[in-house]
């Protein structure tokens, strides 16, 4: 692990989540950032116990620093570059607004997108961008 990786952290048997970083990896086209499960190794060495444990929460490894939440999705669309950096105008909504509302969907996830019986396998041109 580089000190300026870009890792998102992701429920690896979460619908949504999983369409999430199905939606990133063609649009990062400086292939930046990088992909682990919440379940996995790299997850268990990087992160404090209790942010694992808590799946409801998406989590990036920003360069050092953990994001958690609103915070960690603005991060990994700005990270895409060109125009998604205005995204990160949404920084100018405060954080508990911000959260209350990725609470809400993040409570209803599985509900609303469904739930997988075993995590995301990357295919063959992805694999160096997942860590286990």
């Amino acid at each position: 692990m580089h000190q300026n990786d870009v890792i998102l952290f992701f429920d690896g048997v979460c619908g949504l989540c999983n369409g999430l970083v199905d939606w990133l990896l063609p649009r990062d086209h400086h292939r930046q950032l990088k992909f682990a499960t919440l379940q996995g190794t790299t997850a268990k060495a990087l992160l404090p116990p209790e942010i694992i444990a808590d799946l409801d929460t998406v989590v990036v490894w920003y360069r050092g620093k953990i994001l958690l939440r609103s915070d960690a999705v603005l991060a990994c669309l700005t990270q895409l570059g060109g125009s998604w950096r205005l995204v990160g105008i949404f920084k100018i909504i405060p954080a508990f607004i911000r959260d209350a509302i990725y609470n809400l969907i993040a409570r209803n996830r599985y509900r609303w997108f469904g739930q997988r019986l075993t995590c995301r396998m990357p295919l063959p041109g992805e694999r160096l961008r997942f860590l286990d």
